[in-house]
Protein backbone atom coordinates (compact mmCIF):
# COMPACT_ATOMS: atom_id res chain seq x y z
CA UNK A 1 0.00 0.00 0.00
CA UNK A 2 1.63 3.24 -1.09
CA UNK A 3 1.27 6.25 1.17
CA UNK A 4 2.43 9.81 1.59
CA UNK A 5 3.55 8.87 5.12
CA UNK A 6 7.37 8.54 4.94
CA UNK A 7 7.75 6.31 8.01
CA UNK A 8 9.17 2.88 7.28
CA UNK A 9 10.20 0.22 9.77
CA UNK A 10 11.19 -3.41 9.82
CA UNK A 11 8.95 -6.14 11.22
CA UNK A 12 10.49 -9.49 12.06
CA UNK A 13 7.94 -12.29 12.20
CA UNK A 14 8.18 -15.81 13.57
CA UNK A 15 6.60 -18.58 11.55
CA UNK A 16 2.80 -18.65 11.90
CA UNK A 17 1.52 -21.29 14.32
CA UNK A 18 -1.85 -22.79 15.10
CA UNK A 19 -3.11 -22.13 18.64
CA UNK A 20 -5.65 -24.80 19.68
CA UNK A 21 -7.82 -24.69 22.81
CA UNK A 22 -5.89 -25.64 25.95
CA UNK A 23 -8.42 -28.36 26.77
CA UNK A 24 -10.26 -30.90 24.60
CA UNK A 25 -13.42 -29.49 23.01
CA UNK A 26 -16.41 -31.21 21.36
CA UNK A 27 -16.12 -32.39 17.77
CA UNK A 28 -19.46 -31.42 16.28
CA UNK A 29 -21.06 -29.55 13.38
CA UNK A 30 -22.68 -26.20 14.18
CA UNK A 31 -24.68 -24.43 11.43
CA UNK A 32 -24.33 -20.69 11.06
CA UNK A 33 -27.51 -18.62 11.04
CA UNK A 34 -29.12 -17.50 7.80
CA UNK A 35 -28.01 -13.95 8.64
CA UNK A 36 -24.39 -15.13 9.11
CA UNK A 37 -23.86 -16.98 5.87
CA UNK A 38 -25.29 -14.58 3.32
CA UNK A 39 -23.05 -13.87 0.35
CA UNK A 40 -22.21 -10.30 1.38
CA UNK A 41 -20.52 -11.42 4.62
CA UNK A 42 -18.21 -14.00 3.09
CA UNK A 43 -15.00 -12.03 3.53
CA UNK A 44 -12.28 -11.29 6.07
CA UNK A 45 -12.36 -8.13 8.19
CA UNK A 46 -9.20 -6.66 9.81
CA UNK A 47 -9.18 -5.13 13.30
CA UNK A 48 -6.24 -3.49 15.07
CA UNK A 49 -5.39 -2.27 18.59
CA UNK A 50 -2.37 -0.19 19.70
CA UNK A 51 -1.10 -0.31 23.30
CA UNK A 52 1.40 1.84 25.19
CA UNK A 53 4.11 0.54 27.49
CA UNK A 54 2.82 -0.08 31.01
CA UNK A 55 5.63 0.00 33.63
CA UNK A 56 3.59 -2.24 35.95
CA UNK A 57 3.82 -4.98 33.29
CA UNK A 58 7.62 -4.91 33.00
CA UNK A 59 8.86 -8.47 32.63
CA UNK A 60 5.57 -9.60 31.06
CA UNK A 61 5.61 -10.49 27.36
CA UNK A 62 2.40 -9.36 25.58
CA UNK A 63 2.88 -12.09 22.99
CA UNK A 64 2.87 -14.83 25.62
CA UNK A 65 0.08 -13.24 27.66
CA UNK A 66 -2.22 -12.93 24.65
CA UNK A 67 -1.26 -16.31 23.14
CA UNK A 68 -2.04 -18.09 26.41
CA UNK A 69 -5.29 -16.15 26.90
CA UNK A 70 -6.45 -16.92 23.35
CA UNK A 71 -5.83 -20.65 23.91
CA UNK A 72 -7.90 -20.50 27.11
CA UNK A 73 -10.66 -18.45 25.45
CA UNK A 74 -10.97 -21.04 22.69
CA UNK A 75 -12.17 -23.57 25.24
CA UNK A 76 -15.30 -21.45 25.59
CA UNK A 77 -15.39 -20.21 21.98
CA UNK A 78 -14.32 -23.53 20.48
CA UNK A 79 -16.16 -23.00 17.14
CA UNK A 80 -13.46 -20.39 16.34
CA UNK A 81 -10.91 -23.23 16.49
CA UNK A 82 -12.79 -25.14 13.79
CA UNK A 83 -13.25 -24.74 10.04
CA UNK A 84 -16.22 -23.77 7.90
CA UNK A 85 -17.70 -26.29 5.47
CA UNK A 86 -20.23 -25.50 2.76
CA UNK A 87 -23.20 -27.86 2.57
CA UNK A 88 -26.19 -28.21 0.25
CA UNK A 89 -27.91 -24.93 -0.61
CA UNK A 90 -24.66 -23.05 0.11
CA UNK A 91 -25.30 -23.51 3.83
CA UNK A 92 -22.22 -22.81 5.96
CA UNK A 93 -21.54 -25.07 8.93
CA UNK A 94 -18.64 -24.98 11.41
CA UNK A 95 -16.93 -28.28 11.87
CA UNK A 96 -15.53 -27.94 15.38
CA UNK A 97 -12.22 -29.66 14.76
CA UNK A 98 -10.18 -27.98 17.51
CA UNK A 99 -7.39 -27.24 15.00
CA UNK A 100 -7.00 -23.72 16.32
CA UNK A 101 -6.49 -20.15 15.11
CA UNK A 102 -3.46 -18.77 13.29
CA UNK A 103 -1.07 -16.82 15.52
CA UNK A 104 1.99 -14.76 14.53
CA UNK A 105 4.64 -13.46 16.93
CA UNK A 106 6.47 -10.36 15.64
CA UNK A 107 8.82 -7.52 16.60
CA UNK A 108 9.05 -4.05 15.01
CA UNK A 109 12.03 -1.69 15.26
CA UNK A 110 9.79 1.32 15.89
CA UNK A 111 8.30 3.12 18.87
CA UNK A 112 4.59 3.79 19.22
CA UNK A 113 5.23 7.54 19.26
CA UNK A 114 6.80 7.34 15.80
CA UNK A 115 3.55 6.07 14.31
CA UNK A 116 1.89 9.46 14.72
CA UNK A 117 -0.01 11.61 17.20
CA UNK A 118 -3.43 10.39 16.10
CA UNK A 119 -3.60 6.71 15.23
CA UNK A 120 -6.48 6.10 12.83
CA UNK A 121 -7.10 4.52 9.43
CA UNK A 122 -5.68 4.36 6.87
CA UNK A 123 -2.62 2.60 8.32
CA UNK A 124 0.00 2.53 5.54
CA UNK A 125 1.93 -0.28 7.26
CA UNK A 126 -1.05 -2.58 7.90
CA UNK A 127 0.34 -5.40 5.77
CA UNK A 128 3.39 -5.54 8.05
CA UNK A 129 1.29 -5.63 11.21
CA UNK A 130 -1.22 -8.21 9.95
CA UNK A 131 0.59 -10.62 7.65
CA UNK A 132 -1.61 -12.37 5.12
CA UNK A 133 -0.44 -15.96 5.54
CA UNK A 134 -0.63 -17.53 2.06
CA UNK A 135 -3.66 -19.77 1.66
CA UNK A 136 -5.26 -18.69 4.95
CA UNK A 137 -7.81 -16.17 3.73
CA UNK A 138 -10.53 -18.28 2.12
CA UNK A 139 -13.97 -18.45 3.71
CA UNK A 140 -14.19 -22.27 3.92
CA UNK A 141 -11.60 -24.82 5.07
CA UNK A 142 -9.34 -22.12 6.58
CA UNK A 143 -8.63 -20.76 10.06
CA UNK A 144 -11.42 -18.48 11.23
CA UNK A 145 -9.12 -16.05 13.03
CA UNK A 146 -5.63 -14.81 12.24
CA UNK A 147 -3.85 -12.92 15.03
CA UNK A 148 -0.54 -11.05 14.99
CA UNK A 149 0.95 -9.50 18.13
CA UNK A 150 3.86 -7.16 17.38
CA UNK A 151 6.16 -5.92 20.13
CA UNK A 152 7.44 -2.32 19.78
CA UNK A 153 10.81 -0.91 20.87
CA UNK A 154 9.14 1.34 23.44
CA UNK A 155 7.56 -1.56 25.32
CA UNK A 156 4.16 -1.11 23.75
CA UNK A 157 2.63 -3.54 21.28
CA UNK A 158 0.10 -3.91 18.48
CA UNK A 159 -2.63 -6.56 18.48
CA UNK A 160 -3.99 -7.08 14.96
CA UNK A 161 -6.63 -9.60 14.01
CA UNK A 162 -8.41 -10.83 10.90
CA UNK A 163 -11.90 -12.27 11.35
CA UNK A 164 -13.98 -14.40 9.01
CA UNK A 165 -17.03 -12.11 9.02
CA UNK A 166 -19.54 -14.95 8.68
CA UNK A 167 -18.72 -15.95 12.27
CA UNK A 168 -19.31 -12.66 14.08
CA UNK A 169 -20.05 -8.96 13.77
CA UNK A 170 -18.19 -6.25 15.75
CA UNK A 171 -20.24 -6.88 18.89
CA UNK A 172 -19.67 -10.62 18.63
CA UNK A 173 -15.93 -10.12 18.17
CA UNK A 174 -15.92 -7.89 21.26
CA UNK A 175 -17.45 -10.75 23.27
CA UNK A 176 -14.57 -13.04 22.26
CA UNK A 177 -11.84 -10.43 22.81
CA UNK A 178 -13.29 -9.38 26.17
CA UNK A 179 -12.98 -13.02 27.22
CA UNK A 180 -9.34 -13.01 26.07
CA UNK A 181 -8.80 -9.85 28.15
CA UNK A 182 -10.47 -11.30 31.26
CA UNK A 183 -8.47 -14.52 31.06
CA UNK A 184 -5.27 -12.50 30.50
CA UNK A 185 -6.03 -10.85 33.87
CA UNK A 186 -6.28 -14.26 35.54
CA UNK A 187 -10.01 -15.03 35.39
CA UNK A 188 -10.94 -18.70 35.17
CA UNK A 189 -14.16 -18.21 33.18
CA UNK A 190 -15.59 -15.25 31.24
CA UNK A 191 -18.04 -12.95 33.01
CA UNK A 192 -20.41 -13.40 30.05
CA UNK A 193 -20.51 -16.97 28.77
CA UNK A 194 -20.72 -17.36 24.97
CA UNK A 195 -24.05 -18.32 23.43
CA UNK A 196 -24.20 -20.04 20.03
CA UNK A 197 -27.98 -20.40 19.41
CA UNK A 198 -27.68 -19.39 15.75
CA UNK A 199 -31.15 -20.87 15.21
CA UNK A 200 -32.53 -17.62 16.65
CA UNK A 201 -31.54 -15.89 13.40
CA UNK A 202 -32.26 -18.74 11.02
CA UNK A 203 -35.15 -18.99 8.56
CA UNK A 204 -38.58 -20.11 9.68
CA UNK A 205 -40.24 -23.27 8.43
CA UNK A 206 -41.73 -22.55 6.03
CA UNK A 207 -39.87 -19.31 5.23
CA UNK A 208 -42.01 -16.26 4.51
CA UNK A 209 -40.66 -12.92 3.31
CA UNK A 210 -42.88 -10.26 4.89
CA UNK A 211 -41.06 -7.09 3.78
CA UNK A 212 -39.83 -5.68 0.46
CA UNK A 213 -36.05 -5.90 0.82
CA UNK A 214 -34.63 -3.47 -1.73
CA UNK A 215 -31.21 -4.01 -0.17
CA UNK A 216 -31.10 -7.29 -2.11
CA UNK A 217 -32.31 -5.92 -5.45
CA UNK A 218 -30.45 -7.20 -8.50
CA UNK A 219 -29.28 -3.95 -10.12
CA UNK A 220 -27.36 -4.11 -13.41
CA UNK A 221 -24.48 -1.67 -13.73
CA UNK A 222 -25.66 -0.39 -17.11
CA UNK A 223 -23.86 2.95 -16.75
CA UNK A 224 -20.55 1.41 -15.56
CA UNK A 225 -20.63 3.21 -12.21
CA UNK A 226 -18.54 0.74 -10.19
CA UNK A 227 -15.29 2.40 -9.14
CA UNK A 228 -12.08 0.78 -10.46
CA UNK A 229 -10.04 -0.46 -7.50
CA UNK A 230 -6.74 0.78 -8.91
CA UNK A 231 -8.04 4.35 -8.87
CA UNK A 232 -9.20 4.24 -5.23
CA UNK A 233 -7.69 6.30 -2.42
CA UNK A 234 -8.64 6.22 1.25
CA UNK A 235 -8.88 9.16 3.62
CA UNK A 236 -10.40 9.57 7.04
CA UNK A 237 -12.79 12.29 8.15
CA UNK A 238 -12.90 13.43 11.77
CA UNK A 239 -16.24 14.54 13.21
CA UNK A 240 -15.77 16.42 16.46
CA UNK A 241 -18.35 18.43 18.37
CA UNK A 242 -17.78 21.48 16.13
CA UNK A 243 -18.46 19.56 12.91
CA UNK A 244 -21.51 17.78 14.34
CA UNK A 245 -22.95 21.04 15.69
CA UNK A 246 -22.40 22.77 12.36
CA UNK A 247 -24.30 20.01 10.56
CA UNK A 248 -27.18 20.09 13.06
CA UNK A 249 -27.56 23.85 12.50
CA UNK A 250 -28.31 23.08 8.85
CA UNK A 251 -31.38 21.03 9.80
CA UNK A 252 -34.92 22.19 10.38
CA UNK A 253 -35.70 22.36 14.13
CA UNK A 254 -37.89 19.24 14.11
CA UNK A 255 -35.03 17.16 12.66
CA UNK A 256 -32.33 18.21 15.12
CA UNK A 257 -33.39 15.36 17.41
CA UNK A 258 -31.89 12.89 14.90
CA UNK A 259 -29.05 10.69 16.11
CA UNK A 260 -25.43 11.46 15.31
CA UNK A 261 -25.36 8.33 13.15
CA UNK A 262 -28.32 9.55 11.08
CA UNK A 263 -26.80 13.00 10.71
CA UNK A 264 -23.35 11.80 9.63
CA UNK A 265 -24.78 9.19 7.28
CA UNK A 266 -26.98 11.76 5.53
CA UNK A 267 -24.08 14.20 5.21
CA UNK A 268 -21.54 11.72 3.87
CA UNK A 269 -24.02 10.07 1.51
CA UNK A 270 -24.92 13.46 0.02
CA UNK A 271 -21.29 14.66 -0.28
CA UNK A 272 -20.16 11.33 -1.71
CA UNK A 273 -22.91 11.35 -4.33
CA UNK A 274 -21.97 14.87 -5.41
CA UNK A 275 -18.34 13.75 -5.62
CA UNK A 276 -18.92 10.73 -7.87
CA UNK A 277 -21.34 12.73 -10.07
CA UNK A 278 -23.78 10.04 -11.25
CA UNK A 279 -26.54 10.68 -13.79
CA UNK A 280 -29.16 12.84 -11.97
CA UNK A 281 -31.89 10.32 -12.86
CA UNK A 282 -29.96 7.32 -11.48
CA UNK A 283 -30.99 5.83 -8.18
CA UNK A 284 -28.35 6.04 -5.44
CA UNK A 285 -28.49 4.12 -2.18
CA UNK A 286 -27.13 4.13 1.33
CA UNK A 287 -27.29 1.01 3.48
CA UNK A 288 -27.26 1.41 7.26
CA UNK A 289 -26.17 -1.52 9.42
CA UNK A 290 -28.74 -1.83 12.22
CA UNK A 291 -27.91 -3.98 15.26
CA UNK A 292 -30.91 -6.19 15.96
CA UNK A 293 -29.89 -7.58 19.35
CA UNK A 294 -32.32 -5.46 21.36
CA UNK A 295 -35.10 -5.55 18.78
CA UNK A 296 -36.01 -9.13 19.67
CA UNK A 297 -38.54 -9.89 22.38
CA UNK A 298 -36.86 -11.01 24.54
CA UNK A 299 -33.54 -9.49 23.39
CA UNK A 300 -30.87 -11.86 22.09
CA UNK A 301 -28.75 -13.36 24.91
CA UNK A 302 -25.87 -11.14 26.07
CA UNK A 303 -23.37 -13.82 25.05
CA UNK A 304 -24.67 -14.20 21.48
CA UNK A 305 -21.64 -13.67 19.25
CA UNK A 306 -23.01 -14.21 15.75
CA UNK A 307 -23.95 -11.58 13.20
CA UNK A 308 -27.11 -9.87 14.40
CA UNK A 309 -27.56 -6.94 12.04
CA UNK A 310 -29.49 -6.13 8.89
CA UNK A 311 -28.80 -3.50 6.22
CA UNK A 312 -31.95 -1.58 5.29
CA UNK A 313 -31.48 0.79 2.38
CA UNK A 314 -32.47 4.40 1.71
CA UNK A 315 -32.98 5.24 -1.98
CA UNK A 316 -33.11 8.52 -3.88
CA UNK A 317 -32.40 9.79 -7.33
CA UNK A 318 -28.97 11.38 -7.43
CA UNK A 319 -30.50 14.66 -8.58
CA UNK A 320 -32.86 14.90 -5.61
CA UNK A 321 -30.22 13.94 -3.07
CA UNK A 322 -27.72 16.51 -4.37
CA UNK A 323 -30.14 19.42 -4.87
CA UNK A 324 -32.31 19.08 -1.77
CA UNK A 325 -31.14 20.44 1.61
CA UNK A 326 -29.63 18.09 4.18
CA UNK A 327 -33.11 17.61 5.71
CA UNK A 328 -34.06 15.42 2.75
CA UNK A 329 -31.27 12.90 3.29
CA UNK A 330 -31.71 12.87 7.08
CA UNK A 331 -35.41 12.06 6.76
CA UNK A 332 -34.67 9.21 4.36
CA UNK A 333 -32.08 7.70 6.71
CA UNK A 334 -34.33 8.07 9.77
CA UNK A 335 -37.27 6.42 8.00
CA UNK A 336 -35.09 3.56 6.76
CA UNK A 337 -33.72 2.76 10.23
CA UNK A 338 -37.16 2.98 11.86
CA UNK A 339 -38.50 0.19 9.66
CA UNK A 340 -36.28 -2.46 11.26
CA UNK A 341 -38.11 -4.74 13.70
CA UNK A 342 -37.78 -8.34 14.87
CA UNK A 343 -40.11 -9.35 12.03
CA UNK A 344 -37.94 -7.47 9.52
CA UNK A 345 -34.86 -9.41 10.64
CA UNK A 346 -36.70 -12.74 10.41
CA UNK A 347 -37.89 -11.75 6.93
CA UNK A 348 -34.27 -11.23 5.84
CA UNK A 349 -33.32 -14.69 7.14
CA UNK A 350 -36.23 -16.20 5.21
CA UNK A 351 -35.23 -14.34 2.05
CA UNK A 352 -31.74 -15.84 2.28
CA UNK A 353 -33.15 -19.36 2.06
CA UNK A 354 -35.75 -18.61 -0.62
CA UNK A 355 -33.33 -16.73 -2.91
CA UNK A 356 -30.17 -18.77 -2.38
CA UNK A 357 -28.27 -16.36 -0.10
CA UNK A 358 -28.01 -13.37 -2.47
CA UNK A 359 -25.42 -10.63 -2.22
CA UNK A 360 -26.72 -7.23 -1.24
CA UNK A 361 -27.05 -4.63 -4.00
CA UNK A 362 -23.82 -2.73 -4.58
CA UNK A 363 -24.30 -0.66 -7.74
CA UNK A 364 -24.42 3.09 -6.85
CA UNK A 365 -24.47 2.05 -3.19
CA UNK A 366 -22.68 3.26 -0.06
CA UNK A 367 -22.65 1.23 3.18
CA UNK A 368 -22.09 2.55 6.71
CA UNK A 369 -21.43 0.59 9.90
CA UNK A 370 -21.38 2.26 13.32
CA UNK A 371 -18.90 0.60 15.71
CA UNK A 372 -18.73 3.50 18.17
CA UNK A 373 -20.46 1.34 20.80
CA UNK A 374 -18.71 -1.96 20.08
CA UNK A 375 -16.15 -1.31 22.84
CA UNK A 376 -13.06 -2.69 21.10
CA UNK A 377 -11.00 0.38 22.08
CA UNK A 378 -11.73 -0.32 25.77
CA UNK A 379 -10.24 -3.82 25.87
CA UNK A 380 -7.42 -4.21 28.39
CA UNK A 381 -5.08 -7.23 28.29
CA UNK A 382 -3.03 -5.90 31.21
CA UNK A 383 -1.47 -2.84 29.58
CA UNK A 384 -4.44 -0.51 29.89
CA UNK A 385 -6.97 0.43 27.24
CA UNK A 386 -5.98 0.87 23.61
CA UNK A 387 -4.69 4.10 22.11
CA UNK A 388 -6.73 3.04 19.10
CA UNK A 389 -8.96 0.01 18.77
CA UNK A 390 -11.25 -0.74 15.86
CA UNK A 391 -11.40 -1.55 12.15
CA UNK A 392 -8.00 -1.43 10.48
CA UNK A 393 -9.32 0.13 7.29
CA UNK A 394 -12.45 1.18 5.43
CA UNK A 395 -13.61 -0.17 2.12
CA UNK A 396 -13.56 -3.81 3.24
CA UNK A 397 -15.88 -6.43 1.82
CA UNK A 398 -16.51 -8.60 -1.19
CA UNK A 399 -16.83 -5.41 -3.26
CA UNK A 400 -13.94 -3.22 -2.00
CA UNK A 401 -14.46 0.47 -1.41
CA UNK A 402 -18.17 0.55 -0.59
CA UNK A 403 -18.11 0.48 3.21
CA UNK A 404 -17.22 3.05 5.87
CA UNK A 405 -17.04 2.51 9.61
CA UNK A 406 -17.87 5.07 12.29
CA UNK A 407 -15.06 4.65 14.82
CA UNK A 408 -14.66 6.38 18.23
CA UNK A 409 -11.35 8.22 18.51
CA UNK A 410 -9.45 11.19 19.89
CA UNK A 411 -7.80 13.49 17.32
CA UNK A 412 -4.32 14.99 17.59
CA UNK A 413 -5.73 17.73 19.87
CA UNK A 414 -7.15 15.20 22.31
CA UNK A 415 -10.73 15.91 21.27
CA UNK A 416 -13.14 12.96 21.34
CA UNK A 417 -15.07 12.35 18.17
CA UNK A 418 -15.80 9.91 15.37
CA UNK A 419 -13.45 9.05 12.51
CA UNK A 420 -14.84 7.75 9.22
CA UNK A 421 -12.52 6.09 6.67
CA UNK A 422 -13.75 6.80 3.14
CA UNK A 423 -12.73 5.32 -0.23
CA UNK A 424 -13.14 7.23 -3.50
CA UNK A 425 -11.27 7.82 -6.77
CA UNK A 426 -8.58 10.49 -6.34
CA UNK A 427 -10.41 13.17 -8.32
CA UNK A 428 -13.73 12.44 -6.59
CA UNK A 429 -12.02 12.65 -3.20
CA UNK A 430 -10.99 16.23 -3.96
CA UNK A 431 -14.60 17.14 -4.75
CA UNK A 432 -15.80 15.36 -1.61
CA UNK A 433 -13.36 17.33 0.58
CA UNK A 434 -14.55 20.67 -0.81
CA UNK A 435 -18.22 19.77 -0.46
CA UNK A 436 -17.78 18.45 3.07
CA UNK A 437 -15.82 21.52 4.19
CA UNK A 438 -18.57 23.79 2.87
CA UNK A 439 -21.16 21.85 4.90
CA UNK A 440 -19.37 21.88 8.25
CA UNK A 441 -18.18 25.49 8.26
CA UNK A 442 -20.25 27.95 10.23
CA UNK A 443 -22.44 30.31 8.26
CA UNK A 444 -20.47 33.28 9.50
CA UNK A 445 -17.11 31.74 8.52
CA UNK A 446 -15.46 32.75 5.29
CA UNK A 447 -13.45 29.53 5.17
CA UNK A 448 -12.06 26.85 7.43
CA UNK A 449 -8.74 27.68 9.00
CA UNK A 450 -5.71 25.61 8.09
CA UNK A 451 -5.75 24.15 11.62
CA UNK A 452 -9.37 23.05 11.32
CA UNK A 453 -8.79 21.52 7.90
CA UNK A 454 -5.84 19.50 9.09
CA UNK A 455 -7.81 18.15 12.06
CA UNK A 456 -10.74 17.01 9.90
CA UNK A 457 -8.91 15.15 7.14
CA UNK A 458 -6.03 12.79 7.74
CA UNK A 459 -3.41 11.29 5.47
CA UNK A 460 -4.51 9.46 2.35
CA UNK A 461 -3.41 6.11 1.03
CA UNK A 462 -4.02 4.03 -2.08
CA UNK A 463 -6.07 0.91 -1.48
Amino acid sequence: MASTNPLTFKVTRQNPELIPPVKPTPHEFKPLSDIDDQDGLRFQIPVIQFYRKNPTMDGKDPVKVIRDAVAKALVFYYPFAGRLREMAGRKLVVECTGEGVLFIEADADVRLQQLGDALQPPFPWLEELLYDVPGSGEVVNCPLLLIQVTRLRCGGFIFALRLNHTMSDAFGLFRFLSTVAELAHGAEIPSVLPVWQRHLLSARDPPRVSYVHHEYDNIPDTNKTLIPLDDMVQRSIFFGSAEISALRRRLSPHLRRCTTFELLTACIWRCRTIAISPNPDDEVRVMCLVNGRRLFNPPLPAGYYGNAFVIPVAISTAGNLCKQPLDFAVELVMKTKSEVTEEYIKSVADLMVIRGRPHFAFVRTYIVSDVTHAGIEDLDYGWGTAVYGGPAKGGVGVIPGLTSFYIPIKNNKGESGIVVPLCLPANAMEVFVKEFESMVKRHDDIDLSVTQKSSIFTRSARL
